[in-house]
């Protein structure tokens, strides 16, 4: 008898119907993630009517077969790679319509849907091909493509076709490579990589919120526009209405015959490449427009009336110097002297002027404060941030890491695997310049010494090479650190480190704070801040002073690392780069 109950309970079960469809909440279409994404693969829901919508990746067609039950051609794992335009092919006869093939995607998941439709079906005046977005409604259908069978949809009704000009649809075009996306930001979305950060990106900030929670830790919203003026003026964003902006003689003209001679030197490694005209064109082109700019900023720049006389403050919009947040680690401080634990994700911004990959004049960080918390307690935290993130991309963003393990960055999940489990290694910063200068098998251009930072090629090596994983480096020397980290007992270092990742360098800094008002104070006389500008800050040690610790993580390097992208402006969606803010 209990075989009999066993058999009947395996009957059962092979008999519940497959998990439903999850349509949008807030539209009358299926999301292409609920029918792709399912363990099934969307075949256990074959034969259902669903409407989908999207932009078309990709157009075949073929004369329709005699036989109605043939097989189509499903999306192959290519069609993934690059969106490419097949043109328009006529019916090969009169007698017999065209099978239309197109490959869709709408943004929710890395696999594109193939749509199986008749030719005869339509916009006047139009047809469906690269470009255009499409909402259809239609029934699931299982075929075969090699050994393996996946799901498509036979459209029934063509319900919105939006028109794209081919000849100036930028993603038309073959070769389409990451660089020359930066120049269509508002288009490059569509395409498969950036669509695949994105998602990316989304869980980084959803699992960062989700540890924090779990913690019990409380979000805090920051300002951007600031009157503290931390790090060197050269480096601050300084805002103002007194300025005409309609005046071009405050326009750095230098910046943009740099960038004409950027331009030229571009064209001449295309020229030796010798296998993309299409790009070289475009680039003749952009090099064309920049040189007209330059010329009308030169002629106008010769009428100008170039108000050079001091800036009156007091008729500025706030009344007093005001900046754009380089950090907003000192208000978020003043929070943690309140609700105890709290964190912040928002944009700073730098007038950086490096040309590293990595940098960006608008960074995206996250920000953390800890109240009654020393240098090892907020290590601890940095590096189980770290951990977790790491855990929840591999637990939620896997065929978008597939993705990226293939046409990226072929060990970025061995990198985020290796990174859960395995303590992080911690030196301190004369240990670092000990292992640095042990070196015999490769020269650094710049020497590793005291007092210095470590350079990217240093970092490299910690990380990439020495260690082999992320290394938290701490207790560095005062004069490379804030005013604001605690000082040691020895009156050289202070209580302050840095996690170091591979691929990226330096991932997240942070530091014990200076509680003490006579030593805050002190350090703000020494490296010539207005103390004026800090009376709110010492009051923080002045009332209730406790002991306090924090740290922040630059979000593009997260993204970078998790996905292999080399550089920081296809890491977040709209970059902002010296000489270069579209948009």
């Amino acid at each position: 008898m209990e075989s009999g109950r066993r058999a009947a309970a395996g009957r059962n079960q092979m008999l519940l119907p497959p998990p439903p469809i999850q349509r949008f909440k807030y539209s009358k279409r299926v999301m292409l993630k609920s029918i792709l994404d399912r363990e099934d693969e969307g075949l256990a829901i074959v034969g259902q009517r669903v409407a989908v919508g999207g932009w078309v990746n990709s157009r075949k067609e073929r004369a329709e077969a005699d036989d109605a039950s043939s097989p189509t051609r499903p999306a192959q794992a290519d069609d993934e790679v690059l969106v490419q335009y097949v043109p328009f092919l006529r019916p090969i006869s009169k007698d017999k319509h065209t099978i239309v093939y197109l490959l869709i995607n709408d943004g929710s998941c890395i696999t594109n849907l193939q749509l199986v439709m008749d030719s005869s079906m339509s916009v006047p005046g139009q047809v469906v091909t690269v470009g255009n977005s499409i909402l259809v409604e239609g029934v699931l259908r299982g075929t075969w493509t090699g050994t393996k069978r996946v799901v498509e949809l036979i459209v029934e009704k063509l319900l919105h076709v939006g028109a794209v000009d081919l000849k100036t649809y930028p993603l038309a075009k073959p070769q389409t490579s990451l660089p020359f996306l930066r120049d269509h930001l508002h288009l490059r979305p569509r395409f498969i990589t950036i669509g695949s950060v994105a998602r990316i990106r989304s869980s980084l900030t959803c699992a960062c919120h989700a540890f924090f929670n779990d913690l019990g830790m409380i979000h805090v919203h920051m300002p951007i526009i600031t009157s503290v003026a931390t790090g060197s003026q050269s480096q601050r964003f300084q805002v103002t209405t007194l300025l005409d902006t309609s005046d071009q003689g405050h326009v750095d003209l230098e910046a943009f015959k740099a960038a004409v001679q950027e331009k030229r030197s571009r064209i001449k490694e295309l020229r030796r490449g010798r296998n993309n005209k299409e790009a070289l064109t475009a680039a003749k082109e952009d090099l064309e427009k920049s040189k007209e700019l330059v010329r009308v900023l030169e002629e106008r720049q010769k009428t100008a009336t170039v108000y050079v006389g001091d800036v009156k403050l007091s008729e500025d919009f706030f009344g007093r110097a005001v900046y754009l947040s380089t950090s907003a680690g000192l208000h978020l401080e003043s929070y943690a002297c309140g609700l105890s634990g709290v964190y912040t994700i928002g944009p700073v911004f730098r007038a950086d002027e490096s040309q590293s990959g990595k940098k960006l004049a608008e960074m995206w960080m996250v920000e953390v404060e800890l109240a009654f918390a020393e240098l090892e307690d907020v290590m601890n935290c940095a590096e189980d941030l770290l951990r977790s993130l790491c855990y929840s991309l591999l637990a939620t963003a896997g065929n978008d890491l597939k993705f990226a393990a293939t046409n990226i960055d072929g060990d970025c999940i061995k990198r985020l695997q290796s990174i859960t489990p395995r303590p992080f290694d911690r030196i301190t910063y004369s240990n670092a310049l000990r292992i640095l200068n042990q070196v015999k098998d490769r020269s650094f251009l710049t020497q590793a010494v005291w007092g210095a930072d470590l350079s990217e090629e240093h970092e490299s090596y910690l990380a990439d090479d020495y260690f082999e994983n992320p290394v938290i480096v701490y207790e560095f020397p005062q004069e490379i650190k804030p005013f604001y980290a605690r000082g040691n007992a020895n009156g050289i270092t202070v209580s302050a480190f840095e996690i170091i990742a591979p691929k990226v360098g330096v991932l997240a800094r942070g530091s014990q704070k200076e509680e003490r008002l006579d030593v805050i104070r002190k350090r703000i006389e020494e490296v010539g801040l207005p103390e004026e500008q800090f009376d709110w800050y010492m009051d923080l040690r002045k009332h209730g002073s406790v002991k306090r610790s924090g740290f922040s993580l630059e979000f593009e390097k997260m993204v970078m690392m998790a996905t292999g992208i080399t550089d920081a402006e296809d890491a977040i969606p709209f970059p902002r780069a010296r000489g270069d803010a579209k948009l």
